[in-house]
């Protein structure tokens, strides 16, 4: 008797079990790539969810939600910020919402000299001011420094609140003047894309100025410091008595610039 056949442990080789074996592969792969895109739409639809405007995403946190001067800032704010500043009608719709403001039609003096988004102003925020006509980009500007810069230095370093502005102008038609005399270049005054801040009023009956209390050994020096600081995130270019003695009386803040804060 011949003894039975030895039992083969290795994989059956058949054409048969071969096409068992790639039926496995293909539905393994297929199911790997619905569960790759199922994965995606999920993703997806939780980004879409979260970026609704009805969504529980704090407002600041969403990218689709306008700019609000009250938000808080997140590193949002600079790009929702710039978005505002471009858009005439979106710049008057926020800034309508943190000021005392009145749209005016444009002014055109000359091709250096003008003011083609003009706004009054009389208040930013919880501060009054003179009433001054500049455009609506130096205005939200001077509204997110009143928010975000000056109050919070008022409460932290007076213990009061800011309750007035002093501003020397805004649109002025004129070249820069520098310690040299007149330059030949034309100031950004000239298209009321800068403001003159000279001191502020407070809460407590206070009143701060620049060219008397720019002194850093006391706490009113200390305020001014820090919302001059503090100016530098709102506007692009922000001199003070540290940069020449032009400045000595006043804060020029300036929409326009390479960064300069001194």
């Amino acid at each position: 008797m011949q003894p039975d056949d030895p039992i083969d442990n290795e994989a059956d080789d058949t054409p048969k079990a071969k096409r068992r074996v790639s039926r496995w592969v293909i539905f393994g792969s297929v199911s790997s790539a619905v569960l790759s895109l199922a994965t995606i739409g999920t993703i997806l639809a939780g980004f879409l969810a979260l970026f609704h405007p009805d969504s529980p995403l704090p407002p600041e946190w969403n990218p689709t939600v306008q700019l609000d001067v009250a938000h808080h800032v997140t590193p949002l704010t600079t790009s929702k910020l710039r978005v505002v500043l471009n858009d005439v009608e979106q710049c008057r719709a926020v800034l309508a919402r943190a000021a005392q403001v009145s749209v005016m039609s444009p002014l055109e003096t000359s091709e250096n000299c003008h003011i083609r988004n003009r706004v009054a102003l009389s208040a930013v925020g919880l501060a009054r001011m003179n009433r001054v006509e500049t455009s609506c980009v130096t205005a939200l500007r001077l509204a997110m420094w009143e928010q975000h810069g000056v109050q919070p230095a008022a409460r932290e370093i007076l213990g009061t609140q800011a309750t007035a502005f002093h501003q020397i102008g805004s649109y002025n038609c004129r070249p820069i003047r520098t310690t040299r005399g007149v330059s030949d270049r034309w100031s950004t005054h000239s298209t009321a894309d800068a403001i003159d801040i000279t001191g502020f009023d407070f809460l407590d009956g206070r009143r701060i100025q620049l060219i008397n209390d720019w002194d850093e050994g006391t706490a009113e020096g200390q305020f001014l410091r820090a919302v001059r600081d503090s100016a530098c995130t709102w506007f692009a270019t922000t001199l003070g008595p540290d940069y020449n003695s032009l400045h000595a009386d006043h804060f020029h803040l300036q929409a326009r610039g390479w960064g300069t804060c001194r």
